[in-house]
């Protein structure tokens, strides 16, 4: 878990409020984020997790202004930032906040790093445009950051090109671009995913150290809870473009409150259970351009009740101050 205690005696670094996502396709109008809302303080990492589809790397998109228009648009909401909203920011000004105050790590380096120009320049680029570093100057802190990362011989690798390092290398060279301006808040997507166990372990481990460095805030997206578990303090999940449960990390684990969070922690394989297959929530997320009336997750609960297919659950506020979007959560809570 993060060691670096969040600050939310002091203002939110960055609000999200009623975040609303939608993709036009030839068949139907596709809602890929649908009223999402949350907060994230400094010195704070928020995990957001679900299958995919759930809208958790859309809504991130959003956040930095990478949604492709056409075909997605924002229908809605806000998203505030040092006094701005940042989805009423023109192009050249999102331009001086991404990379600079908010960056992002992409879950496959090796698309997001040019292949076509070194590594060296590609850090120099970012620290050069947004902090106004002379060449000479913007090259010694490049060495500065493969060092940071791990990176040995940092001066020569410099001149290195993207296939010239390992998938858990270039995961580094992604994270030093992403720190290089001394961004307030890192938003990571999945940057784990595509690593072995052992250069996960290390991804992770880097980012908390770095946090602890830096007090850089940190959005972690992931389908991993074991990577929730390891980082974050508190946990969004999230299902068909809505947040059905937000929580602190150990309630959350101790804890689950929504049909769709449990089915996820029971799906986790477990040391302590010898089992010959795994379990899997039954049947498909929803079709977003057709959802059903009701609870999107409706028709893959086990305790769902007549109310839930006739209106869609609201955020609920429960005793121990978790939000649960469930008509059978809400009603537990209450009689408990």
């Amino acid at each position: 878990m993060n060691n670096t205690p969040a600050d939310r005696s002091s203002e939110p670094l960055l609000q999200v409020q009623d975040l609303q996502v939608t993709f036009k396709t030839d068949l139907a109008d596709v809602r890929a984020v649908r009223g999402v809302s949350f907060d994230v303080y400094p010195g704070e990492t928020v995990g957001i997790v679900g299958e995919s589809g759930s809208g958790k790397s859309v809504t991130n998109l959003a956040l930095m202004g990478l949604v492709p228009k056409p075909p997605g648009r924002i229908d809605g909401g806000q998203v505030w930032y040092d006094g701005q909203n940042l989805l009423e920011l023109d192009d050249r000004s999102m331009q001086s906040i991404r990379g600079h105050k908010i960056a992002m790590i992409f879950q496959d380096p090796m698309t997001a790093l040019n292949p076509l120009m070194t590594v060296g320049q590609q850090l120099t680029e970012m620290t050069r445009l947004h902090l106004g570093l002379s060449k000479s100057a913007a090259n010694d802190q490049a060495a500065d950051m493969l060092e940071l990362v791990g990176i040995s011989n940092a001066k020569k690798r410099l001149r290195d090109y993207p296939h010239q390092f390992s998938g858990g290398m270039r995961q580094r060279v992604m994270i030093a671009m992403a720190l290089s301006c001394q961004p307030d808040l890192l938003i990571a997507d999945e940057p784990t995913t595509a690593l072995d166990v052992t250069i996960q372990a290390q991804i992770l481990e880097l980012l908390r150290e770095l946090q602890e460095k830096r007090g850089t805030s940190i959005i972690m997206i992931t389908h991993d809870l074991g990577v929730v578990a390891e980082i974050c303090d508190r946990v969004l999940v999230m299902y068909a473009g809505q947040v059905v449960e937000k929580a602190e990390v150990k309630e959350l684990f101790a804890n689950p409150q929504h049909p769709y969070t449990k089915g996820l922690l029971r799906s986790l394989p477990r040391f302590d259970q010898v089992t010959d297959s795994l379990y899997a929530i039954p049947g498909q997320p929803p079709d977003l351009g057709n959802l059903p009336a009701g609870c999107a997750f409706r028709d893959r609960c086990d305790v769902s009740v007549e109310q839930c297919s006739q209106e869609a659950p609201e955020l609920y506020s429960l005793h121990d101050g978790r939000l649960v979007s469930c008509f059978v959560a809400k009603e537990e809570a209450s009689n408990a």
